[in-house]
This record gives structure tokens, C-alpha cells and sequence, in this order.
């Protein structure tokens, strides 16, 4: 922006008594000087009682200044952009525009309180674009500069206090609100220049700190007043300022789809050169532990940044990245330096932690860094260097002791929790540090600079759980074979490391732990192992896929083979039970060379036979439910497998030995018609892993959504605002994902009604198969709430598209039995013990185990009452904390009332 330097170095006011009128020509410098160590308090009585904004200041040489307000505001950004513009930029031009950065700042603050000057002020647009071309300029020169000279010097903490000052005064002239913030932003023709500013800039001041950490690691001389501890944890606070905007903007959808549009960010690796140099940042023990948590926070708040990006479905990251061989070695580099992270995360014994060490909220360094090896362990691009550099990190950490292992992932109540927090940046306090502590002219002792941390706690049990899905997901994704996606050389790849790493020491990966050195290593990871699976099964369906814990299965049941196959260690394990969802063909012994050759059939150890089309036969109720986080796992576990069911019995207590699974042949689902050479051949299919979406709170939303509004996919304007209010309830859903999701629900409701009406009519079927057939098996990403406020009948409605109210069949008593078998799908009344009538409903699973209680064994079936004749908080038959004790509680927990309800006092209704 050209602006002739004359109309910009002074501006007229007048100096003097009061009483005099001569007017002189007064350097902007000095109102600037003045000015900017008043703060916002002392700024809005001047303006309030000055006559038309002008207002009357006594200097600290008793000269009496009349300063004109309406013009200072209109010239000083102006001002502040030539004298950046100008050759020879020193300390004295730094100090200036601090100054003049936080004179802005504070008259932004005082303006919302006198209406009149905020109309002069922030609703000009003028000044608007004048403020907005000032930080867009700053950022790019300071981009710009290379870091020379002494670690300690003023000039390093001067640029970075200017960058942070800088992209905060937005928020003072824009709106402190991020979501305002944006749309000015994308709104301006300069968008790329000020988020490739932004970066190099933050960058720089990254830069400055690396090297004064070096510094201070040799004890390199500091300018007086100022100690390495004072220089470096200023450097710090800047720097995470500066870094927490960012990632502030980047959590913004419409900003990050912008971001990744820009190629000198992504593609020629911008942002992976910031994230490089962040998590290359170290600190020694023997530094403060403020200094050590401050660059921990910083590490924790770039992989958020990366997570942020690589979670973006408008645009790929990683295939950005990918895209160019420089840019994926830079990539690489980050990948090494994240799981260098989880390596020293995941080695440090938890109960050997100082108070020290806990004293500092270090931010979410480990649960980030796991967060990032999830998404990497699932592209393309990086899944075969994360089995190469982490697999020996993960079979370290299944081969610790059995103790170690259940309290570090296993538990609900960790030693060891990450606690994150956010910078309060005060602009007013961090320019006042600088300035009063880089003058030659002030000689007091400096003081450590404080900014305020302001705590963002996690509940212990969340925060265990969330760290032991992204461990199985890990697990799962590395083992996941897809031949559309995955190299044919990383077939088998994770397995085969895996068990070249048992024959391996590994007490190196791990220092802080001691490992078992009187039990075959075999032995202790196949035990960490099915605790594991148990843990994970009691995930779902919060914190986890059912197929993620699948996956896990097929690993543990593979491995076991290829184990007793080689005669590892001289030790078979037999534990036929928990590898319940493999395919019978893995239970036997083989060979590396049986085990490639069947990888043919098999898409990441996920089975499908032919007779049961999506072989995972999940219980839906069990994984569908809303459960609260901290219900009780013996009430929340249960197994769900494909070639069969289990359930886990009893509480588990963490420090003891896991109990045995059962087996119950009455939950087995058996194929019918097919030999054991067909089940290896012809039987076995490869599909792709499905993703879910969103999870139980944004499913139940939208299906509540769909009662009134049936045939949402037609109308694009509907799909925008549900897709906005489903993303504020989860991971981000757009409106192609949600069309789509719409599209195949709408489907399987199709089919699942004509599977209901051919089970009906053929009554040749035996009961028990039908009941198979009929039962709450579908896909949990789209039927698990089909069935929530509206019968069954209506699922033939939306699924022909249908928009008229349907008559409801009337139905009337088939007779009072002693017991019918049922059949689900089939509606019945409700008797109590007295014979009274309680309601009608429809039965949804006849067979197998609903949280924790066996059907056959509790003399009961699933209901959905669809009518109730008496009052919701009557005491069930079979009360539960998991599934409510009250018809109020059950609809409470499930959206609608899903309850046990014993077979002796169900009646069938029949058709009239």
C-alpha cells in the first residue's frame, strides 16, 4: 500500500497552556510515546470527558498535549505500515510499533463503551482496511527475517512479541470470536499472503527460541538485566501465543478448506517446515519446569494444528504432502519425530513421576501424538514406514509385565493424565515487559514475565479410554490389509514384524519399565492381549468401531497361529475363545507361506460368508446404546464376533489375573449348507472397512430429525443445517456424507423390510434361524436407531419415499399361552405379574445377550413398547443401571423405551 511519507510522518495538534492558541507541528512519535502506557481504564476516562475526542494529557515533563482521538485512529495504522516499509529496520522501529500496536489494541477495548468513538473508529470501514493491511504487512516482513546475531539479544524478543501483539490485535478490531474472525478474513483479497505470513512468521519466532535453547545449553553470555530463565521463557509465552492462534483459526472448517487450497503451505511443505521445527525443539531436566512445559504445550498445540488438517474431507492433506518427493521426506521427518515423542510417552514408568513434573500443564503431547499415528497408520502414503519405525515400540509395550500392562492400558484411572491450558495473552503486560526491560536507560532487576495459563482439565477416565481406542486403532489399521489401497509388499507386513520383535530385546524401547524375564515373551503378550480385547469390546461404542475390535480379534487369533506354527519359544497358546471372530481356517497351525497365501481371501483379518451377507453379527442393542462413560464394565461388556458370540462374566479387578471367557454354543451362529473347503474358498469375501461417521449422539439427532422431515436428502437446503448441527455434536459430517449416509440408510430399510415380509410368509423357516434373521444385526453406522420413536411399520413408508400418513394395522389378541416362542419383529401386549395390562410393543432380539443377561437363561426378550397404559416410572421386571430401572430411565438412556421383559407374560398379536 503507496502512501506518500508526507502525509503520514506528522499530524496537527496543539501544545501549551490551555489558554494558549498557537498551534505547532507535533511528531506522531510523541503521541504514540505518550499514549501507549496508559492502559484501557486510564484511556476511557480521557475519552469520556473530552470534549468532541480531543483529549488533554500532561506529560512526564509537565507539557500539557491536546491530542485530536479521531484523527489519531484514522493515521496512526497508516503511520505504523510506512515506518515497518522503511530499509534499516532496528530495535528503536520494533519498540515503535509495539507501541503503536498496543495503543490500538487498548483504544479497540475502550471503544465498545463510548458508542460515538466506536463509530469513528471500528465501524469506518476505511480504518477497517487500514488496521487489516498493517498486521497483513508486519506478519510478511517479519516472515522474512533471518536469525543472526547473538541468542540473547533484544531484537529476537522484540520480533517475536510483535508477531504475537500482531495476529491478536484481529481480535481486537474484528470480534474476540473465531468464527467472526474467519469470514473478514477469507473476505479479503489478500487471504494467501496473510496465512503464508502467518506461518514464516511464527516460524521466525520459533526459530529464535531453537537457538537460544541452544544457547543456553553452553551457557552462552546474556545482555545485563536479563537471565537465560527470563529470555527463554519470554521467547516461550510469544511463541505460544503466537502458535494457539493459529491453531485457533485452523480449527475453523471454512478456514482450514481455504488453507488447504494454498500450495506453498501444503504442498511445498510451509507448515510441515513450522511443525518440524516445533517438535525438534528440547529441553534439558536441568531446565525449569515452566520452560520444559511451555515447549510441551507448543509440540502438543502443532499436532493439533496437523490433526486439524489431516481431518479435512474437502481437500486431502497427506495426498498434498504426498505430492512432491520433498515435501513427503519433510513429512517423513515429522512422522519420525512424533513417534520419537510416544516413545518417550510411553517409557517413562508413571508412578516414577516428581511432583515437578506434574506441577505445569504440558498440554496433549501423548494423546495428540497417538491421535496423528491413528490417521498416518491408515493412509497409504505412511502406513509402511509406521510399521517399520513403531511396530517394535508396540510389541515392547504388549510384552510388559501383566501388572504393567493393565494399569497402563487397561485402566480407567490412570497415574499419569496429560493436562492441557490456554494462554490468556495480554498485550498490554507483554509489550510493557519488553519495553521496560530492553531500554539501556532502565537498570532495575527484570522479573519473570507470567502470562496466565488458563487450565483445560480432562475427566481421568476419558482421557484413559480415549488412549487405549487410538492404541487399538493403531493396532488395527497396521494390520488392515486393502489391496485397492495398501502395496502388495505390506501384506502381512505388521504381523510378520510383530512376531520378528518377540524374538527381539526390547527393554531399550522402554526404560522406565522392567520386563518379565522368568515368562516366555509369547505367553505374557498373548495375555496383554485378551485383556486388551476386553478392554476394547467395553469401548464400543464411545469410544470405538466394532470393527476396530474385530480387527484386534483376527490380529490376536493370526498371531497365535503363526506362533505356534514356529514353535516360538516352545510355547503354544491356547486360546481358541477370544479369537472368536476369526475364521475356523486361522485356529490351525501354519506357516509363512499358508499365511501369505491366504491373505488372498482375507481384507484385513475381516471375514463374510456368503450366507450371511456382513457377517459381523453385532448385537445392535449393545452396541447402539447411549451409555453413560462410567457405567460398570461387567454390565457394558459383552463379545460380538462373526463366526460366533461371547460374553465375558464377572467384574475384572485391574491388578488381578483376567477371568476366563465362556463359550455358550445356544449364541453360536452356525452357517448351514457350506463344507469347511467352501468356508476357506468360496465363502470367505473381501470388502472394504466401513467408517461410522458419527457417533450415537449425532445418529440419534438425526434420526429424531427424520420423524418430521422424512425425505431430508431432497432438499439441499435442510442437508446444509443439519449438516452445520451434526458437526457441532462430533467429528465434522458434510453434506455429501450426509446425502450419502440418507441414500444407504433409506436402502437397507428397503431390504430390511422385505427380509421381514419373506420371514413372515415362509413359514417353513425354523423359529430359531428366523430369529437370527429378524433380529437387531445391522449395520451399526445406519439401523441402530432405525427402529427409535416409530414402529416398524413406517420403515415401509421411508423406504419407498412415501410422505403420507399410513393407517396403523390393527392387531388383535392371539391367545393367553403359558409361552410361544417368538420371533423378532412380532408385536405383543405387555401383562405384569397381576395380569394387568401394561401396554403393546414389538419385539427386537428373541436370542443370544442383552448387556450382560442371557436371554434363554433370564426367561425374557427385547421389547420396544410402542404404547404404555400405565405410568413411565413403573419399576421393570429386570432393572439395570446400564439399561434403566424405570420405562422413564430406559427412554431416558435409549431415546425410546427398549426394555427385558419375561416371555411368560408376552402375548402375540396377530393381524385382524
Amino acid at each position: 500500500m503507496a502512501v506518500p511519507d508526507t502525509k503520514i510522518k506528522r499530524m496537527r495538534i496543539t501544545t501549551g497552556e490551555p489558554s494558549s492558541r498557537r498551534a505547532q507541528v507535533v511528531d506522531l512519535r510523541l503521541a504514540v510515546k505518550e499514549l501507549n502506557g496508559l492502559n484501557s481504564q486510564d484511556l476511557y476516562r480521557l475519552l469520556k470527558d473530552a470534549e468532541n475526542f480531543t483529549i488533554h494529557y500532561l506529560t512526564k515533563n509537565e507539557t500539557l498535549l491536546k491530542i485530536d482521538m479521531d484523527k489519531l485512529v484514522k493515521l496512526l495504522p497508516v503511520n505504523l505500515t510506512a515506518v515497518l516499509m522503511r530499509p534499516g529496520r532496528d530495535e528503536s522501529v520494533f519498540r515503535y510499533l509495539l507501541c503503536g500496536i498496543r495503543l490500538l489494541h487498548s483504544l479497540c477495548i475502550v471503544a465498545p463503551r463510548l458508542p460515538k468513538f466506536d463509530q469513528i473508529f471500528l465501524d469506518d470501514m476505511e480504518t477497517l482496511e487500514k488496521l487489516m493491511d498493517l498486521v497483513f504487512y508486519i506478519l510478511v516482513a517479519l516472515s522474512g527475517y533471518r536469525q543472526e546475531g547473538n541468542a540473547f539479544s533484544h531484537v529476537y524478543l522484540l520480533r517475536s512479541a510483535l508477531v504475537a501483539c500482531d495476529l491478536c490485535l484481529l481480535t481486537g478490531f474484528i470480534s474476540p470470536q473465531w468464527r467472526e474472525i474467519v469470514p473478514v478474513l477469507l473476505a479479503h483479497p489478500r487471504v494467501d499472503m496473510f496465512m503464508e505470513g502467518a506461518f514464516g512468521s511464527v516460524r521466525m519466532v520459533v526459530r529464535c527460541l531453537e537457538i537460544t535453547l541452544v544457547a543456553c545449553y553452553i551457557d552462552f553470555s546474556m545482555e545485563p538485566n536479563l537471565t537465560a530463565e527470563q529470555v527463554t521463557y519470554y521467547l516461550c509465552q510469544q511463541c505460544e501465543a503466537s502458535l494457539q492462534f493459529l491453531q485457533s483459526l485452523c480449527q475453523q472448517k471454512l478456514f482450514k478448506e481455504r488453507l488447504l487450497k494454498n500450495k506453498q503451505l501444503c504442498r511445498k511443505g510451509s507448515i510441515l517446515f513450522l511443525a518440524q521445527s516445533i517438535l525438534k525443539l528440547d529441553s534439558q531436566h536441568s531446565f525449569p519446569t515452566r520452560i520444559m512445559a511451555a515447549i510441551s504445550r507448543l509440540k502438543a498445540k502443532i499436532l493439533s494444528i496437523l490433526l486439524s488438517l489431516c481431518e479435512a474431507e474437502s481437500l486431502s492433506f497427506l495426498d498434498e504432502v504426498a505430492s512432491s518427493s520433498e515435501s513427503l521426506d519433510v513429512a517423513k521427518s515429522i512422522v519420525s519425530l512424533v513417534l520419537d515423542l510416544l516413545k518417550t510417552a510411553f517409557g517413562r514408568d508413571p508412578g516414577h513421576l516428581t511432583a515437578a513434573d506434574r506441577s505445569c500443564p504440558m498440554g496433549l503431547v501423548q494423546l495428540n501424538a497417538m491421535r496423528v499415528a491413528a490417521i498416518l497408520s491408515d493412509d497409504s502414503n505412511f502406513r509402511s514406514y509406521l510399521i517399520d519405525c513403531f511396530t517394535g515400540v508396540l510389541t515392547a509395550i504388549i510384552s510388559l509385565s501383566h501388572r504393567d500392562f493393565l494399569s497402563c492400558w487397561c485402566s480407567s484411572n490412570l497415574l499419569e493424565t496429560e493436562e492441557d491450558a490456554t494462554l490468556e495473552y495480554d498485550i498490554f503486560t507483554a509489550v510493557g515487559w519488553i519495553l521496560d526491560n530492553t531500554t539501556s536507560l532502565n537498570q532495575q532487576k527484570a522479573t519473570i514475565l507470567e502470562l496466565s495459563l488458563i487450565p483445560k482439565s480432562m475427566p481421568r477416565a476419558y482421557y484413559a479410554h480415549h488412549r487405549t481406542s487410538l492404541f487399538v486403532k493403531v493396532i488395527a489399521n497396521l494390520y488392515c490389509f486393502l489391496p485397492d489401497i495398501c502395496k502388495e509388499q505390506e501384506r502381512n507386513h505388521f504381523i510378520l514384524k510383530v512376531l520378528h520383535c518377540l524374538q527381539m530385546d526390547l527393554s531399550n524401547l522402554l526404560p522406565g519399565f522392567s520386563f518379565p524375564s522368568d515368562a516366555p515373551k509369547a505367553a505374557t503378550a498373548s495375555k496383554n492381549l485378551r485383556s486388551l480385547i476386553i478392554q476394547a469390546e467395553s469401548l464400543v461404542p464411545n469410544f470405538l468401531n466394532p470393527e476396530d475390535v474385530q480387527l484386534l480379534r483376527v490380529f490376536f487369533g493370526e498371531l497365535q497361529s503363526l506362533i505356534a506354527s514356529t514353535g516360538f519359544e516352545g510355547n503354544r497358546v491356547q486360546d481358541a475363545q477370544i479369537t472368536r471372530g476369526c475364521s475356523p481356517s486361522l485356529r490351525v497351525n501354519i506357516n509363512h507361506a499358508e499365511l501369505n497365501k491366504r491373505s488372498g481371501n482375507m481384507k484385513g483379518g475381516m471375514f463374510e460368508t456368503s450366507a450371511f451377507p456382513g457377517i459381523v453379527q453385532h448385537n445392535a442393542t449393545a452396541e447402539n446404546a447411549n451409555q453413560g462413560r462410567d457405567l460398570n464394565r461387567k454390565e457394558r461388556v459383552g463379545g460380538k464376533g462373526i463366526s460366533g458370540k461371547i460374553v465375558f462374566g464377572g467384574a475384572r479387578d485391574m491388578d488381578k489375573d483376567l477371568q476366563n471367557a465362556e463359550t455358550s454354543d445356544s449364541d453360536t451362529i452356525k452357517i448351514i449348507g457350506e463344507s469347511p473347503e467352501d468356508e476357506k474358498t468360496e465363502t470367505v469375501q473381501r470388502r472394504k472397512r466401513k467408517r461410522t461417521i458419527m457417533n450415537d449422539e449425532q445418529l440419534t439427532l438425526i434420526e429424531r430429525a427424520l420423524l418430521d422431515e422424512p425425505d431430508m436428502q431432497r432438499n439441499a437446503a435442510s442437508l446444509q443445517s443439519w449438516a452445520d448441527e451434526l458437526s457441532l455434536h462430533g467429528s465434522e459430517v458434510t453434506i455429501s456424507q450426509l446425502k450419502n449416509w440418507l441414500n444407504n440408510r433409506k436402502a437397507r430399510l428397503a431390504r430390511r423390510v422385505k427380509v421381514v415380509q419373506a420371514a413372515d410368509i415362509d413359514s417353513r423357516v425354523p423359529e430359531k434361524q428366523r430369529g437370527l434373521i429378524l433380529g437387531s444385526h445391522d449395520s451399526p453406522d445406519s439401523i441402530r436407531h432405525a427402529s427409535t420413536a416409530r414402529k416398524d411399520l413406517d420403515l415401509t413408508r421411508i423406504a419407498s419415499g412415501d410422505n403420507s400418513d399410513p393407517a396403523m394395522a390393527k392387531f388383535v389378541d392371539a391367545g393367553h399361552p403359558k409361552h410361544v416362542q417368538c420371533v423378532a419383529g412380532q408385536y405383543v401386549r405387555l401383562i405384569d405379574v397381576q395380569g394387568n395390562d401394561i401396554g403393546k410393543g414389538k419385539i427386537v432380539q428373541v436370542h443370544g445377550t442383552w448387556y450382560g443377561k442371557k436371554l434363554e437363561k433370564s426367561q425374557a426378550y427385547v421389547v420396544d413398547v410402542c404404547e404404555l397404559n400405565v405410568d413411565k416410572g413403573l419399576q421393570l421386571p429386570f432393572p439395570s443401571v446400564v439399561t434403566g430401572t424405570s420405562f422413564a430411565e430406559a427412554e431416558t438412556k435409549f431415546g425410546f423405551m427398549r426394555v427385558l421383559w419375561g416371555f411368560h407374560n408376552i402375548h402375540v398379536l396377530q393381524s385382524e
